[in-house]
């Protein structure tokens, strides 16, 4: 079973997969395959554990299941001054 949400690209990822948002059909069962699976076709080029995650705007466990009609974002490090 697929699951359709929204996902949000900051920072580095939104540089490597060239937007800042998409809608995305995953066939994933919780954060972290989405993730592999959008990594995997995208060549995000962030590893899973130095990202974080967040499900409608609160951040979340990767592994939390998918929910329809969500919007999921990758966070990178980001570094300020």
């Amino acid at each position: 079973m697929s699951v359709s949400l929204r996902v949000l690209y900051f920072a580095s990822l939104r540089q490597a997969r060239g937007v800042a948002s998409e809608s995305v059909l995953s066939s994933a069962t919780d954060l972290a395959g989405l993730y592999r699976e959008l990594d995997a076709a995208h060549a995000l080029r962030w590893p899973q554990p130095q990202l974080r995650v967040a499900v409608d705007g609160a951040f979340a466990r990767w592994d939390a299941p998918l929910r329809e009609g969500s919007e999921v974002a990758f966070i990178p490090p980001v570094s300020g001054g």
